[in-house]
């Protein structure tokens, strides 16, 4: 018999068996998840260091090499969300008085910002209106007159749906002694990237957009010039769990534990991956972007405008302008409640202003465009 003496009650709740809805989610993240990644999550863990999970982050280290296009080293996937590894990449790589001009045409550029601030970065920006990208002569001249340590720059700003251009980035970065750093966040895995030919130095992304993959396991990489100037710090990196020179221990040869990995998430992640390298490269690059034309033809058909030029808009995240008129908040909560379909309303400046809609690794397929351009002519009208 079992006594409860002395325990209240007034504790207790009453839950009822998880049920959660059947959305789409064609926002800006987190997309629907491949069947095959979500049965990969629900494998029983094993221990931290186990040879098999050991091995296992081999695979997603080789695995993450081949969707980055890089042979770094020091590739691995952070444990935490896409914002730890943006974190990673600042408290690895920025020193206090380094000047670190970053580039800012949307919020996540103003959250590099921030993040390079707290660091001691000595932080200089250079921007753009909202949508639209910088040249490679703009970028020359901000070098010129800053003479920064870091560059970094949005590859896919998520909340304007443009795609910066990054070839001759970092040749303009070398020749004036400074480092690169790119927010692949929206792009890795449906959207062509190259981190070695482009020269990128440090790059961060997170799972649950190009990957299709639950969030929590984020992808990092960090050049060997990169590498050089850690090492070569004074004074260790201010962030413990995020430290580099700790979790390349426990990443590398040495198997030295750091901290316990999220084992369920890198399971996930690894089963992501191969999916991504079954498919090929090339071939994903190109669904995403037949399905983002699709998508973009059939918007103008609903007399609907993108918010980015053609040239530099993303095939993984389209802004679209909420037309005069309309309550954008009601048509999206709409599109929620009565067709289980999510997209997202703006951010910042664009707040109120335009829908986002992403079409990213699992979810970018014609069927889910299709019903979502029915579902939206329909509450439109």
């Amino acid at each position: 018999m079992v006594t409860t003496t002395g325990i209240s009650d007034r504790y207790r709740i009453e839950t009822k068996q998880l049920d959660m809805p059947p959305r789409l989610l064609l926002g800006p993240g987190p997309a629907n998840v491949n069947p095959r990644v979500l049965s990969a999550m629900s494998i029983s863990p094993v221990g931290h260091l186990d040879p098999t999970y050991l091995a296992l982050m081999d695979e997603i280290r080789d695995l993450l090499r081949y969707a980055w296009q890089t042979e770094n080293e020091l590739t691995i996937s952070v444990s935490g969300t896409g914002t730890a590894a943006m974190e990673a990449t600042l408290a690895n790589a920025v020193e206090p008085g380094d000047v670190v001009l970053v580039g800012v045409k949307g919020y996540f550029g103003n959250r590099l910002v921030d993040m390079a601030g707290r660091y001691g970065g000595d932080v200089r920006t250079m921007t753009k209106p909202w949508g639209q990208v910088f040249s490679l002569e703009e970028i020359k001249t901000n070098l010129e007159n800053h003479k920064p340590a870091i560059l970094a720059l949005v590859h896919a700003e998520t909340s304007t749906g443009a795609c910066q251009p990054l070839e001759g980035v970092a040749d303009l970065c070398h020749q004036h002694g400074c480092l690169l750093i790119v927010d692949t966040v929206t792009s890795l895995g449906g959207v062509p990237l190259y981190i070695d030919e482009w020269g990128i130095d440090l790059a961060y992304s997170c799972s649950q957009k190009g990957l299709g993959c639950p969030p929590g396991a984020s992808p990092f990489t960090m050049s060997s010039r990169a590498v050089e100037k850690l090492n070569n710090r004074p004074k260790p990196v201010p962030n413990w769990y995020l430290d580099m020179t700790l979790l390349a221990k426990y990443w590398g040869e040495q198997r030295v534990y750091h901290h316990t990995a999220p084992i369920n998430s890198n399971y996930a992640l690894r089963e992501s991956l191969r999916i991504v390298a079954e498919e090929g490269l090339e071939q994903r690059w190109n669904r995403h972007q037949q399905n983002a034309e699709m998508l973009w033809s059939g918007l103008a058909e609903l007399g609907l405008s993108c918010h980015v030029d053609r040239e530099h808009r993303l095939p993984t995240l389209t802004t679209v302008r909420i037309p005069d008129g309309v309550d954008g908040k009601a048509i999206a909560r709409k599109l929620l409640t009565e067709y289980n379909i999510e997209i997202a309303g703006g951010l910042g400046e664009l707040g109120g202003k335009v829908w986002r809609i992403g079409l990213m690794g699992y979810n970018s397929r014609p069927e889910n465009v299709l019903l979502l351009l029915d579902a939206l002519e329909k509450v439109i009208k």
